[in-house]
């Protein structure tokens, strides 16, 4: 289905609404990556959302990509005797393996691997950041430690330590029974949480075993010290701005989306901007200025992908939501100031024949007014290659893999469309002509270009 956009939105599936009828808005509204979060819901339930994605897009001679975000490791206190304290600033207080409810002087954390991180001077946080404590002693079964931000803390609520590595595999046992079953559903893309290391991303590939691309979402300070090894290593990037946020400085977020958009973009790698775009439509049918100025910046930026959390998985508005995203990113890359964004930045293309072949489509296509980049390929890392150039043209992929038309979804400028898997070089000509007058890319006799490389790779425009 063609966007008249390049840009990709992402929307995030939940008790919003799990009908047919539901998913079809979404998807017409400008849906083109369904979020599956295994945060919440059972098996089931994911199962009935994959299986009516999948035939939302058979329905409308599409291929949505849908993603799997697994929960990964989720730290968190105990419980406390009147189920709630109030913590006063410049105490001190003690975390510790009791299992017994605590109360203002102590509350057990069971997670030993936190103590045996922790180091004097490390820092603490609770519940999203709002207390902070600074460790002052620490043994491997007990950490004291000042309180620097006092408050209110009730039962479990979730702790973040910043400053250490944590001897944590970014998998959990629920991880890995949900990675199973969401691989035996086919989705396209895994999202991995709690990445701190390179070696995080090469377990979950080794598991996965090639049968679905990998997301490593950025949001623990150790992988922003990682940063472009971990992006050489996944497939696409997920800038997780709500857990980054409270890991790090909030005036530190925007430079560290910036330069992972930019990272990735140098790589070669689908980027995702992630959480509170336009947080105020979880209760409100339109969102704030500064939401759109949010979703606009990502977008000049650079990012492949949008995307939409609670506003479309349990807002009260989410086919707006997603209308509204579309609207923003077809607006801004309409404008004037993106498309001299483009001409400006353009990438230098890697040394290698299929890059110097993408270049050449693309600047092809700009300088002939083409309508469409017709690239006929069964190969996920040319699509990305061709992608990556941000070229104006919207790119057309030809391909035979089903599995690929829908992971490809994900990727900034590509729409795709199956053809059979093979025919003779001089059929590729009248098969491009006959696919972009179809997929409503161009009229007859318009300018397209034709990339290939299963007839022996050629560029051609026509």
């Amino acid at each position: 289905m063609k966007r008249n956009r390049n840009g990709k939105i992402v929307a995030t599936m939940g008790p919003a609404g799990t009908s047919y009828e539901h998913i079809e808005k979404l998807f017409l509204a400008g849906v083109d990556v369904f979020r599956l979060n295994f945060s919440h819901g059972d098996y089931e339930g994911h199962r009935k959302l994959f299986d009516t994605i999948r035939q939302v897009g058979k329905n409308n001679d599409a291929h949505p990509t849908i993603m799997a975000d697994l929960q990964g490791p989720k730290l968190r206190v105990g419980t406390f005797e009147n189920n709630r304290v109030i913590l006063e600033t410049g105490d001190i207080f003690r975390f510790d393996l009791d299992s017994t409810p605590g109360n203002t002087q102590r509350v057990c954390l069971p997670h030993p691997e936190i103590f045996a991180a922790l180091k004097i001077g490390a820092t603490l946080l609770l519940d999203d950041g709002k207390l902070r404590f600074e460790v002052i002693n620490c043994q491997k079964d007990f950490a004291e430690v000042k309180i620097i931000v006092g408050g209110p803390l009730s039962n479990r609520k979730g702790v973040n330590v910043p400053d250490v590595m944590l001897p944590i595999p970014a998998m959990t046992e629920k991880d890995r029974r949900d990675l199973d079953f969401a691989l035996s559903l086919g989705v396209d893309w895994v999202a991995l949480s709690f990445v701190q290391k390179v070696e995080d991303i090469v377990e979950a590939k080794s598991i996965i075993n090639g049968r679905a691309k990998v997301v490593a979402k950025i949001e623990k300070p150790m992988a922003v010290k990682s940063l472009e090894p971990i992006v050489e290593v996944a497939d696409g990037i997920m800038v997780a701005r709500g857990d980054l946020g409270v890991e790090m400085l909030p005036e530190e977020v925007p430079l560290i989306q910036r330069r992972l958009i930019s990272t990735c973009q140098r790589l070669g790698r689908p980027v995702i901007v992630a959480t509170q775009m336009l947080e105020s439509m979880i209760t409100c049918p339109t969102p704030t200025r500064a939401e759109v100025s949010d979703v606009a910046t990502a977008v000049f930026l650079g990012a492949d992908a949008t995307m939409l959390s609670a506003e479309s998985a349990s807002g009260q508005f989410p086919i707006e939501a997603v209308s509204m995203m579309n609207r923003i990113v077809c607006n801004v890359e309409a404008s004037k100031n993106f498309k001299m964004t483009l001409e400006n930045d353009v990438l230098t293309p890697l040394q290698t024949r299929t890059d110097a072949l993408c270049c050449a489509a693309r600047d092809a296509a700009e300088y002939s007014c083409s309508a469409a980049i017709v690239l006929f390929t069964d190969s996920f890392d040319t699509v990305v290659r061709c992608s990556r150039l941000r070229s104006k043209t919207p790119i057309l992929l030809a391909t035979s893999s089903r599995e690929l038309a829908q992971k490809a979804g994900m990727c900034r400028g590509v729409t795709a469309t199956l053809v059979k898997k093979s025919f003779a070089a001089d059929e590729i000509v009248k098969t491009a002509r006959d696919i972009v007058v179809d997929c409503k890319f161009a009229n007859a006799g318009d300018p397209f270009v034709v990339l290939s490389d299963i007839a022996d790779e050629f560029m051609q425009i026509c």
